[in-house]
């Protein structure tokens, strides 16, 4: 028997962005968090997805990590630039 979505594309996108917008400067979650905020917590490629696929200024995608601590990729300057973002922000690495 097949589950039933938990969301549809829209929404989850939407949801995954209200996230990630709250996350405040010098602090970052994982994919798998913010899966888990969700109430979806076997979901964390498709925030990564998400995440890979954004480009609103308003939605601070660097500070989205991987669970491991990486930084994981940045669709907007590559990984330094992300590194350059989170040290502006007071991130500690």
């Amino acid at each position: 028997m097949l589950k039933p979505k938990l969301f549809n594309a829209e929404d989850f996108t939407e949801r995954v962005r209200a996230i990630v917008r709250a996350i405040p400067k010098g602090q970052v979650m994982s994919y798998g968090q913010i899966a888990t905020a969700l109430g979806a917590p076997r979901y964390s490629r498709q925030v990564a997805k998400v995440m890979a696929n954004n480009y609103l200024p308003d939605v601070p995608c660097h500070r989205v990590i991987r669970s491991d601590g990486q930084l994981g990729g940045y669709n907007r300057g590559g990984i330094e630039q992300k590194r350059t973002l989170l040290l502006n922000e007071g991130y500690v690495l």
